[in-house]
């Protein structure tokens, strides 16, 4: 399953409890920058170290294929460094390649 995780945009206080308990245990989040997400997990005490893949703008298309097979078998958070991913943000591409995959 693809999971689209929100995430706070300007206060940490904004995570929601549901973020927190996806985040706490992920295997696999894909990234929109995998620094940030690192900053966001220890930043809401999260002590979880999911395997992290980036995933943004320039190569969401290649990644996009391995991911939607990987959500096959595993849950796959996808979070964008600030907001809602596929608004504005990368994700837009994985979700439709999900769709197309069935």
């Amino acid at each position: 399953m693809i999971i689209l995780a929100g995430t706070p945009i300007g206060n940490l206080g904004d995570a929601s409890r549901r973020l927190i308990e996806v985040l706490s245990s992920a295997t696999t989040i894909a990234a929109e920058d995998t620094r940030t997400t690192q900053k966001l997990l220890a930043a809401l005490g999260i002590a979880n170290r999911p395997r992290l893949v980036p995933m943004h703008d320039h190569n969401e298309k290649k990644v996009s294929a391995e991911l939607v097979e990987l959500a096959r078998t595993e849950d796959l958070v996808v979070l964008s460094d600030a907001g809602m991913p596929t608004v504005s943000d990368p994700g837009y591409g994985l979700v439709a390649a999900a769709v197309a995959a069935g």
